[in-house]
């Protein structure tokens, strides 16, 4: 969760990475600081809590210079303090870093045998010493870097300086994001695109074991190793307003709005009406290729696995294909069965999530086909896999995913149509009916968000509950389990999604009169079993708090509150259900404070 921003050019560094870390405040931190190289000495500044603790500091004891490195840290190794802050400090070289080290304490031992003292508990400060120790074996600082970065084990993203070469500055990458900008005579790095946006559209996406050095007024990319690489610029076309709250309190409540463009972004020019069918632009696997496919396993982590599990539903109803669902931390793991008759599909907000890029390089090696649905284009998981096929949500600031996690339902509904055609599950009119089924889903939410004033007085009766349970069925329990982390991620409300069939299994004994219990209950082929689910809660005195489809009599008369949606397609069902979880989690949250406390007021 950790930000970076560098800049070496002929402006003041430091103005520009305070601004680039504010951009990544949503990212969430404990602590903040920056280095600026000037006249050959290093001068750094370091403060616990917001950025805003920063700033006091810099205006009582200001840093100039025009090459520098920042860093807002979400503490991993060592509580949150001054001294665990970022950036760390060894004879000559400073860093800043985003990752975990995973051989932490073996480089610590030994560095401490050689007469190294440790002033931090951060595995970062470890990074620090050993590359200080390689410039003093080596009197070169670029190849102290290298030697030093082949030691470690795990996952980094560095941006390092040298008070003994003041004019250069090394990035490098292995399991954590980073991104370059090329701006007029200067260069940028950052961990997320939005840092940088302001400055620059053209960016150079950093590859795992990937090493870039500043100096000079000169960028020279290669390997860690030092094999020479030539790296061609992305434009990007995302507008610093869009990175912007655009009127709205927080990100998240902009981006939640912001979900019926964002379909209508994803599915914009890959709909083929009168075929019945759709053109996925990145996918490049033939249909005789899709015909081979026998088993598919999705793998994801959070909310992308909760959007895999609806995708599991999509497929295996129209596709008839057998669909595993898998979290990639626990893929990785374990021993699958994959052949080259296996299409894996990796879904990740970011491209750049650590298990599911693991995950996808396992099932290369076993063979298998795969496919990204990714949002950040040229991400690692978008470059190293067959096909791709990218959401186009825009950059979502929010920690908590809301547009990110719409549009991936939006692509796997894409998927399923594109892969039924391909083999012969789905024909031609069919495919015309789901195909405009979702060309209807935009309009639908846009109605949706007219419930947000209810929804927000429904938050103000309910945000003083201790325990939420959520329960759904069919391809709608994975919303339940989504609306309960939203709830708990956000608010800090306990929060348990079931399926309403498990209920009896142990939730029901929770279930009293300060309960509130959100039942998804449309109507469907699975009406009657949650209404009878539904009824249980009640007999409990449970707080029934109703996602139902609009003018049920019914459950209006049973629940205590109902929130109502337009009915549709059963298949696109989660997409409409998932917006007023997101909305009534957003304003319990807001109601008791804690979006600040996890995202931060941007201002």
């Amino acid at each position: 969760m950790c930000g970076i921003v560098g800049y070496t050019g002929n402006q003041e560094a430091t103005p520009i990475i305070l601004e680039g870390l504010r951009k990544l405040e949503y990212r969430g931190y404990d602590s903040a600081g920056v280095c600026v190289i000037h006249s050959g000495r290093a001068e750094i500044r370091r403060s616990e809590g917001k950025l805003v603790n920063l700033d006091k500091l810099l205006a009582t004891a200001p840093v100039n210079g025009e090459i520098g490195i920042g860093h807002t840290r979400w503490a991993t190794h060592g509580r949150p303090s001054e001294i665990n802050a970022h950036p760390h400090q060894a004879g000559s070289i400073i860093v800043v870093h985003n990752g975990i080290i995973e051989n932490y304490l073996e480089l610590k031992e030994r560095l401490t045998g050689l007469g190294r003292t440790f002033k931090s508990e951060t595995d970062t400060e470890v990074i620090s010493h050993i590359i200080d120790e390689k410039f003093k074996e080596t009197g070169n600082f670029e190849q102290a870097v290298r030697n030093a970065l082949q030691e470690l084990r795990g996952a980094y993203a560095v941006c390092i300086l040298c008070e003994n070469d003041p004019g250069v500055l090394i990035a490098a990458k292995q399991g954590s994001p980073m991104v370059i900008g090329l701006g007029e005579n200067e260069y940028f790095v950052a961990s997320d695109i939005p840092a940088i946006l302001s400055h620059t559209r053209e960016m150079v996406f950093m590859e795992d074991g990937e090493m870039v050095v500043f100096s000079r007024g000169k960028a020279v990319f290669s390997t860690v190793a030092g094999e020479p690489l030539e790296k061609k610029p992305r434009h990007i076309d995302w507008s610093p307003l869009m990175a912007e709250k655009g009127g709205y309190k927080h990100f998240m409540l902009k981006e939640i709005f912001e979900q019926p463009r964002a379909i209508r972004d994803t599915i914009a020019g890959r709909l083929m009406e009168e075929d019945g069918n759709v053109f996925l632009e990145g996918v490049k696997l033939s249909d005789g290729e899709l015909a081979q496919v026998e088993r598919i396993f999705i793998v994801a982590c959070g909310t992308s696995w909760h959007a895999a599990l609806v995708g599991k539903f999509l497929i295996e109803e129209h596709c008839r294909i057998p669909v595993e669902v898998d979290i990639a931390s626990e893929f990785r793991y374990r021993n699958p069965i994959i052949n080259d008759k296996t299409l894996m599909i990796l879904i990740s907000q970011s491209g750049e999530t650590a298990d599911t890029l693991a995950a996808l390089r396992e099932g290369k090696a076993r063979g298998a086909k795969n496919i990204a649905i990714c949002n950040v284009v040229d991400s690692s998981i978008a470059r190293e896999s067959n096909g791709v096929i990218y959401t186009h949500a825009g950059p979502e600031i929010g920690v908590a995913s809301t547009k990110a996690f719409i549009t991936q339902l939006a692509a796997l509904f894409l998927f399923t149509i594109r892969f039924g055609r391909a083999i012969g599950t789905i024909d031609r009119d069919k495919g015309r009916t789901m195909v405009s089924l979702l060309i209807r889903i935009p309009a639908l939410l846009d109605n949706v968000l007219e419930l947000n004033g209810q929804i927000e007085k429904i938050a103000r009766t309910y945000m003083h509950a201790r325990d939420f349970l959520y329960l759904g069925r069919g391809i709608n329990y994975p919303i339940a389990l989504e609306g309960a982390l939203k709830l708990k991620e956000i608010s800090y409300i306990h929060a348990e999604g079931y399926p309403a069939g498990e209920m009896k299994h142990g939730p029901i004994a929770l279930i009293d009169e300060n309960m509130p219990v959100v039942i998804v209950v449309p109507k469907n082929e699975n009406y009657e079993k949650v209404a009878s689910n539904m009824e249980e809660v009640i007999a409990r005195g449970g707080l029934v708090i109703a996602v139902c489809s609009e003018g049920d009599e019914e459950i209006r008369k049973k629940a205590m509150t109902t929130i109502e949606i337009p009915r549709d397609s059963d298949d696109l069902t989660p997409i409409l259900v998932s917006v007023p979880m997101q909305l009534l989690a957003y304003h319990i949250a807001v109601l008791k404070g804690t979006l600040a406390c996890k995202i931060g007021k941007i201002k």
